[in-house]
């Protein structure tokens, strides 16, 4: 598990583009935690997930309110464990457990956030705009890469 982690914490250093207030797009930085959770399952997919978000919190952190470092940090990477639950669908799995990610993100943008939108902006719209603009990007680059992970055989691979 450590490494999984490990290896996605250095692909998180590695931004290509950065949001003000948080979020990010990487080379894959999520795709050693939904290998993990596709070869493994979801409950030690979202334990990993989760562990992964509080190193991320440590490294990167966006404060704002505790209840919002849950949602961010331990709720929202969590959820990439979610592909766990379909370990026959890896493709299914990838966009499960990003939408996770992304739902939690979404929540903390609403609750939390909303005094970013512009004005006349709802904040609902706000944060899903947001939040999807670098997620999308990474659930391209996740499925695109775990597409080439299963057709090699790479993702059946032993940890």
């Amino acid at each position: 598990m450590s490494g999984v982690i490990a290896l996605s914490t250095v692909l998180s250093l590695i931004t290509l583009f950065s949001l003000p207030q948080g979020g990010s797009i990487t080379p894959g930085s999520m795709i050693p935690i939904l290998w993990f959770a596709l070869r493994r399952g979801a409950k030690v997919g979202c334990t990993a997930g989760a562990i992964y978000g509080l190193v991320q919190l440590v490294l990167i952190p966006y404060v704002y309110n505790p209840a919002q470092v849950l949602l961010d940090y331990p709720i929202a990477f969590g959820a990439l464990g979610l592909a766990g639950f379909f370990k026959k669908h890896p493709l299914v799995g990838t966009a499960t457990g990003i939408t996770g990610r992304f739902v939690a993100h979404f929540l903390s943008g609403i609750i939390f956030f909303w005094m970013f939108a512009p004005e006349g902006m709802s904040p609902i719209i706000y944060s899903a705009i947001y939040n999807g603009s670098y997620l999308g990007v990474e659930l391209i680059i996740s499925e695109v890469i775990i597409y080439l992970l299963s057709k090699t055989g790479l993702l059946e691979i032993y940890l």
